[in-house]
């Protein structure tokens, strides 16, 4: 990972999640035709912008197809080959551990160890759009978006083993039961409600009522017909409203109290549900 960001201008400083995972902002890569080295470890890239040729020849093969947005490169762990790539390319990259995979194979029943498929400009819609997520600087630098960052890395985990990997799946889904219980939803959303000012992680909730996170967020949908993620944002909206009637305190201070670390990232999903800026809604109450 650090090989390919270091040919491309700076900050590119990949961030690190707790699971191992690593985030690239979008960035611009140039021309490249030459030899490179494998990595300890699956790089999976989207592209953005107008098409551009790119191959590369790896095991024996040549892989060859117009790198273009709604499209997927992905470079597993050890594989090493030869590229052509033409630039200039909009990118942004997702690196992630060969156990981060692992584990989500076991959260969904897959058997047998992951083995990650070479792909050049591989149509996938879905994943591409599941990079953008995480290539977005708004999401992955706001503490408040942390379940949507780790339930995006959970899908994506998903995407690549359904659809890019050499793994035997279950048929059926390994989750059978139906919601959470009352006493597990209680538990949750008390634990949300007495944390809005901080980081909310998905393992912690799903500790919470003793399940793995894949399952958790699959019982708390069927429990709420949401995701964990736009129940506690519309938590924290919801009481920043309540907050704004309050003249003392500055949109700054009710930010920070429902778990924004920047004004404009809560002005900015304020805005997206409740149709009005803070600001705007102060001034009509």
């Amino acid at each position: 990972m650090i090989r390919i960001l270091s040919e491309a201008p700076p900050p590119l400083a990949p961030i690190q999640l707790d699971c191992g995972t690593q985030l690239t902002h979008r960035f611009v890569r140039g021309t490249r035709y030459g030899y490179a080295p494998g990595m300890p470890g699956h790089l999976v890239g989207t592209y953005y912008d107008e098409p551009q040729h790119s191959a590369w020849t790896v095991e024996r093969r040549r892989l060859s197809a117009p790198l273009r947005p709604n499209s997927i490169t992905v470079i597993p762990e050890r594989h090493d080959g030869d590229w052509e790539v033409d630039g200039p390319l909009h990118v942004s990259h997702v690196y992630l551990t060969n156990e981060r995979l692992e584990h989500c194979r076991t959260l969904i029943g897959g058997r047998g160890n992951v083995e990650l498929m070479a792909r050049v400009g591989s149509e996938d819609a879905v994943t591409s759009q599941i990079l953008a997520i995480l290539s977005n600087p708004a999401v992955i630098a706001d503490p408040s978006a942390k379940l949507l960052v780790d339930r995006s890395v959970d899908l994506l985990c998903i995407q690549l083993l359904r659809l890019h990997s050499i793994v035997q799946l279950p048929q059926s889904p390994a989750y059978t039961r139906g919601g959470l219980a009352r006493w597990q939803l209680k538990r949750v959303t008390d634990y949300m409600l007495a944390h809005l000012d901080k980081p909310i992680g998905l393992d912690e909730l799903a500790s919470l009522v003793g399940l793995s996170r894949y399952h958790f967020c699959t019982a708390f949908r069927l429990s709420t017909g949401l995701t964990p993620h736009v129940w506690l944002t519309r938590q924290r909206i919801l009481l920043a409203q309540r907050l704004l009637n309050d003249p003392n305190l500055s949109i700054s201070e009710v930010a920070l109290a429902v778990g924004y670390s920047t004004p404009s990232a809560f002005a900015q999903t304020f805005r997206r549900i409740v149709g009005t800026t803070p600001r705007s809604f102060r001034r009509s109450l």
